[in-house]
């Protein structure tokens, strides 16, 4: 579609008059109306918060002119998986798995590779085969190229480092060392519990990014420990392999 397609579209798919719209981004109604009709189009700060308004690319806005790649990664994206700063305003240049509400997670390319190699190995395409496909493009990528500029000086790995110092403090029967965390999101998490009233409700907010891992438990079986913090908790359960049934073991405020 082109520009005025997406625009016309989004605000009447959220609900929004001409008028509604001007004002949510400080303009006339004259200008959006100029848009819709495809006679100019938002400038970059107005398109910052079109992006942020309807949670979407300004590539989607401008009518996906070009396929958008994690510059971490490497992975195709689309809207639902575009990483966000910490204003909410989507970044078309990472995935939500890279960059969460500002901050960069990864560190080390290899540990990077590690996660990545799993979700890709096939009938068609070997664990070797992924490593040196991975090895060979990632250094290619912008954020990898300009790490130095990136980095934040090892304040995120260093919360991590606390947070796995914390984890493993607890001393949970059962459950193996942890060694490091990675980025998690909500949804591909699947954790609910049941209320009094018979409902399900979810713990976790699909939209945010968390830390977390999966430790086989030391005394073997179906069950394994399921590890998920962040700044204001950490959360520890044990659920079936299949991921079904999942039990609380111990949630702590930090």
């Amino acid at each position: 579609m082109e520009t005025r397609e997406v625009l016309h579209e989004l605000r009447t798919k959220n609900g929004f008059s001409q008028d509604d719209l001007a004002e949510k981004v400080f303009v006339t109604r004259q200008a959006v109306s100029r848009w819709e009709n495809g006679e100019t189009v938002p400038n970059t700060e107005t398109l910052k918060l079109l992006s942020r308004l309807y949670d979407v690319s300004i590539n989607t806005l401008l009518g996906s002119p070009h396929q958008l790649v994690c510059q971490c990664c490497g992975m195709p994206m689309d809207d639902s998986i575009i990483g966000k700063d910490k204003d909410g305003t989507p970044n078309e240049h990472y995935c939500k798995w890279c960059y969460a509400d500002g901050t960069y997670t990864y560190s080390d390319m290899d540990d990077l590779i590690d996660v990545c190699v799993h979700n890709m190995v096939s009938d068609n395409f070997t664990e070797e085969q992924a490593r040196a496909y991975l090895k060979a493009a990632l250094p290619k990528l912008d954020y990898w190229k300009k790490y130095e500029e990136l980095s934040d000086n090892g304040e995120f790995e260093a919360f991590k480092k606390k947070l796995v110092d914390e984890i493993n403090a607890l001393g949970i029967e059962g459950m193996p060392k942890v060694e490091k965390l990675s980025a998690l999101v909500g949804s591909y998490v699947n954790l609910e519990y049941r209320l009094p009233s018979g409902m399900n409700a979810k713990f976790l907010n699909d939209q945010t990014t968390y830390l977390g891992t999966q430790l086989e438990s030391e005394f073997g079986g179906d069950r394994c420990f399921g590890v998920l913090a962040n700044m204001d908790f950490i959360l520890i359960c044990t659920y079936g392999v299949d991921g079904v049934d999942p039990e609380l073991v111990l949630y702590k405020k930090r």
